[in-house]
């Protein structure tokens, strides 16, 4: 359940963040009309995006079980792909995006069109609902209570709802930087387990055959429906019985991805330039 939370707050945020912020300017501007568009809109993407989930999950869910192990390793190495991109991104621009977003805002209004705005807002939300389906189908795949992960994508989604709406209202202020710095740690672990079960996966199509001999044994604190369970494999997506390739791929991931993360970011190019110039 922690990790589709995450999964679905992250990119839930990512949405609400700009559509917060553009609607916010409208509002401000008094361009109720475009609003109305913005909330069209968005409905729109929002059933785009669900359409789409729920035809990649009966797509996967009809094929053959060989066939289905080799979808689910591309989709766990395409979810890890776009985790690791979104989290490189955020540490480069999390600190002044939300100062680019109002920029950007702010520039489309000024050049007498709302419209800009609305589409914005729109693809905002079918590029993060595209790539939480890949993300929640990766995961969901990987889980033993799909129900639980379920509702903690929902859960997700909802938090960043609300944080979009009082981003909008204006009683929301929240540290970007160290927000998406605490999500990128949770995905980073979340991306190391989607890594590892891909391994797995690929082994059961027939893609990967080195490396399969089991390393050690988990099952003693690993017991099915225990706490421990819970954060060892939903958590952290160790399995039970690792097999050394899916332990080297999890180390290989984490701990370069995690010393990224959790590096203090550099100055912005522009604070090291001279007294003069600054």
């Amino acid at each position: 359940m922690i990790p589709t939370f995450v999964i679905g707050l992250r990119e839930g945020t990512e949405a609400a963040l700009i559509i917060g912020i553009i609607a916010a300017f409208l509002r401000q501007r008094g361009r109720a009309d475009a609003l109305r568009f913005v909330a069209i809109g968005i409905a729109l993407a929002v059933a785009a995006c669900v359409a789409w989930a729920v035809a990649l999950q009966v797509w996967s869910s009809g094929l053959p079980a060989i066939q289905q192990e080799a979808l689910e390793t591309v989709v766990g190495l395409a979810a890890v792909a776009m985790v690791s991109y979104m989290i490189l991104w955020m540490r480069a621009n999390s600190r002044g995006l939300k100062h680019d977003l109002e920029a950007a805002a702010a520039s489309a209004l000024a050049s007498g069109t709302a419209w800009a705005l609305v589409a914005m807002a729109v693809f905002a939300v079918l590029r993060e609902g595209f790539e939480t389906s890949v993300f929640l189908l990766a995961a969901f795949t990987a889980s033993e209570a799909p129900l639980a992960a379920g509702g903690g994508a929902l859960l997700g989604i909802g938090t960043a709802a609300a944080l979009g709406y009082g981003i909008y209202r204006g009683g929301v202020r929240i540290n970007l930087a160290r927000f998406f710095r605490l999500t990128g740690v949770v995905l980073v672990l979340v991306a190391a387990g989607l890594l590892a079960t891909a391994a797995h996966t690929a082994h059961e199509a027939g893609w990967l055959s080195i490396g399969q001999a089991q390393l050690f044994d988990l099952g003693w604190l690993a017991r099915p429906g225990s706490i421990s369970e819970a954060l060892l494999t939903g958590v952290l997506g160790i399995q039970p019985q690792p097999t050394v390739v899916e332990a080297v791929v999890y180390v290989a991931y984490l701990v370069p991805m995690l010393a990224l993360v959790l590096r203090p970011a550099g100055r912005p190019a522009r604070a090291a330039s001279s007294p003069a110039t600054a």
